[in-house]
């Protein structure tokens, strides 16, 4: 239980003081929630924004409406931008955005149901990383929660690669 990612996480934050905030969009809140189920949290995660919508996107995390009708919400473009805004919005240190196509519908041969895209911004950059998942709805936002979570670890131990 210890080596979950969410408490491995919040050892690292809490060890550097850094503070922790999260864009969400197909996840919808898990990344929050599983953050948030470590106790204690609160002296590292500051908060997320669950933008759904182009305009909540556009609004809250200005995300450039010519970033979302070029390249559209499920893209690395986006989520960089959704992470940098969270950064900014909400004050962290780290962010970590996540945008996907978690189905049934909604996909197109570019871009299938299961395509999520996971960033990442930080003082000293950002990266973003493109998956591919195959389950139902709800094991593909499970599973986008996962990889976004596994990114942020990455980065945190040094061992991030993208």
């Amino acid at each position: 239980m210890d080596d979950l990612p969410e408490i491995l996480i919040g050892n690292i934050l809490r060890e550097h003081g850094l503070k922790l905030v999260a864009a969400e969009s197909c996840t919808g809140g898990l990344i929050g929630s599983r953050i948030t189920d470590v106790v204690g949290s609160s002296e590292y995660f500051l908060g997320s924004i669950v933008a759904y919508a182009y305009d909540v996107k556009a609004a809250l995390l200005d995300v450039s409406w010519d970033t979302l009708n070029t390249y559209g919400a499920v893209s690395r473009e986006t989520v960089v931008e959704m992470a940098k805004g969270a950064r900014k919005s909400l004050h962290g240190d780290i962010a970590i955005a996540v945008s996907g196509i978690a189905g049934p519908g909604g996909g197109t041969p570019e871009k299938p149901v299961g395509t999520t895209w996971i960033g990442l911004a930080a003082q000293n950059g950002e990266w973003a990383k493109r998956f591919q998942f195959q389950g139902n709805r709800q094991e593909n936002k499970s599973l986008a929660a996962d990889a976004a979570l596994q990114l942020l670890l990455e980065y945190l131990q040094g061992t991030i690669t993208s």
